[in-house]
């Protein structure tokens, strides 16, 4: 077990950075969307993820385990768009639309490919994108030339929340974690 200890008003600086670290981290959340044809909630248009600021949005594309293995005559390939609100009610591309991912590797050797959109108001990134608490985002995905035709398939993101605004628990988070017990685990390696 690795102990944090160093002597001095630094030491203790980098104890509380580190734990300030891990409790950033424990605090995320993760949601996970498996974005393919047979997910009824995309395909009916009514999936809706709640997510707080620094949550993450973890798609993942449509996977066929190996070459060898039964699939329809083309494996789904898309394009995940961020669009308008009236986009998201027709799903088809506009001028106005992003486009977040391509989802055209269906036989990757190492599992399905996964794409994460970190719920940030701020970003560094040139190609990342900004989001503001109180607001809806909307995802919608058409084929690619070389796939099958597919559904609609589209999903409705809204950030939580504006500072009067309480969050809803309609949607249930995949993972939580006790932050209580976390911190007791930690506590004595820094001290």
């Amino acid at each position: 077990m690795v102990c944090l200890r160093a002597p001095g008003p630094a030491g203790a600086w980098k104890a509380a950075l580190v734990l300030l670290n891990i409790i950033s981290a424990v605090v995320a959340k993760r949601h996970v969307v498996y974005w393919n044809s047979t997910n009824t909630r995309l395909t009916a248009g009514d999936l809706t993820v709640q997510l707080n600021l620094n949550d993450y949005l973890d798609i993942y594309c449509p996977h066929y385990p190996d070459s060898r293995t039964p699939v329809p005559e083309q494996p789904e390939t898309l394009v995940l768009y961020l669009v308008e609100k009236e986009a998201f009610k027709g799903c088809v591309e506009t001028k106005k639309a992003v486009k977040r991912w391509e989802c055209n590797t269906p036989f990757a050797p190492f599992g399905p490919v996964r794409f994460s959109e970190k719920i940030q108001r701020f970003t560094p990134f040139s190609l990342g994108f900004e989001f503001l608490p109180g607001r809806h985002y909307y995802y919608s995905s058409l084929p690619t030339d070389e796939g099958p035709p597919l559904p609609c398939m589209k999903m409705r993101v809204t950030v939580c929340c504006e500072h009067k605004t309480k969050a809803r628990s309609s949607v249930v988070p995949l993972r939580t974690a006790s932050l209580p017990l976390l911190i007791s685990i930690l506590l004595p390696l820094v001290t």
